[in-house]
């Protein structure tokens, strides 16, 4: 990893760790604001911690912050809002920008910069209405696997592996108020790729005996295994880097984020989405690839604090 850039808290001067939300995934993001919260305290940076809930701009203006730490997952935090605001008022903050967080938040807005890149990505079809679940089975068979465009940690994701089935994950997503879409099912291997400062993690490979890595699978479960090292060769894992930090750059994702790919039964890999504000608790990802090569959770902190620079 390249070296830090900071040497000394105080030159962060004072950060509001904003977490919560109003999303669907806001107890996660309290989850992940408090421990990130408590790391940069334990690193010295004058960092306060912000339930965003309403009067985000009074709050900001009032306490006069120098940068924010984003950790709010979903809508309202990662998918441009809040970027806007912070860029009008001239607030640094971590991760990624307003084009980015919005077009990495809308899964289908983001596979299809990938097609239109060349990049691999599994077949989907935008569903509007159930008039066209017919033409889904016809283009995608069965088993195929249904999500809303707009959500995260696989929340209102259903796997369809009959007609019925397929209406009851279609009426579940569309609950989400945005987009639906059903992508074909991938028989394989799944990874996810951190990258950090235009630099890939190692890769992390998944398993999980739930039908796939749901929502359950990523915060409850104990039976939910991680591989790092993984259990691919070294030129495989530097390629799934390659492809991730490709994926990335697709959407202008900057600062800190989270490829999940597959690797399919036919041994090729297919990209499923880019996550611009990750997971920072302790079933998260990205800190146990950081963890891989010798970065504890209080130093991963500072080095994405760093990317509000």
């Amino acid at each position: 990893m390249k070296p830090l850039k900071v040497k000394d808290a105080a030159e962060f001067g004072k950060v509001a760790v904003l977490m919560g939300g109003a999303a669907a995934e806001r107890e996660i993001s309290l989850n992940s604001g408090r421990e990130v919260y408590q790391a940069l305290l334990n690193k010295g940076v004058d960092a306060v911690a912000v339930d965003v809930k309403d009067r985000l701009i009074e709050t900001l203006q009032q306490q006069q912050f120098d940068r924010v730490f984003n950790i709010i997952h979903g809508r309202g935090g990662e998918d441009g809002v809040l970027q806007s605001v912070l860029q009008v008022m001239g607030i640094p903050y971590t991760g990624s920008k307003v084009l980015a967080s919005a077009l990495a938040m809308d899964k289908v807005r983001t596979k299809q910069c990938w097609q239109g890149m060349g990049l691999p990505t599994p077949p989907w079809m935008v569903l509007r209405h159930e008039g066209q679940l017919d033409d889904c089975i016809a283009a995608l068979g069965f088993p195929m696997i249904v999500k809303p465009s707009l959500e995260g940690s696989s929340l209102g994701m259903n796997k369809a592996e009959n007609r019925e089935q397929l209406i009851s994950a279609f009426r579940e997503a569309a609950e989400f108020d945005c987009d639906v879409y059903a992508e074909k099912w991938l028989n394989g291997r799944e990874y996810t790729v951190a990258v950090l400062d235009g630099e890939a993690l190692p890769v992390i490979g998944l398993e999980t005996p739930n039908a796939f890595y749901d929502y359950q699978a990523k915060y409850q479960a104990e039976t939910t295994q991680y591989h790092c090292p993984c259990d691919l060769s070294d030129e495989r894992e530097k390629q799934m880097q390659s492809l991730a930090l490709a994926a990335v750059e697709g959407v202008c994702v900057s600062g800190w984020g989270r490829v999940d790919a597959f690797i399919d039964e036919f041994d090729e890999m297919q990209l499923i989405e880019v996550n611009t504000v990750p997971g920072m608790t302790d079933h998260s990802l990205v800190p146990m690839a950081a963890k891989a090569i010798g970065i504890s959770f209080d130093e991963l902190v500072w080095r994405i604090l760093e990317t509000s620079l």
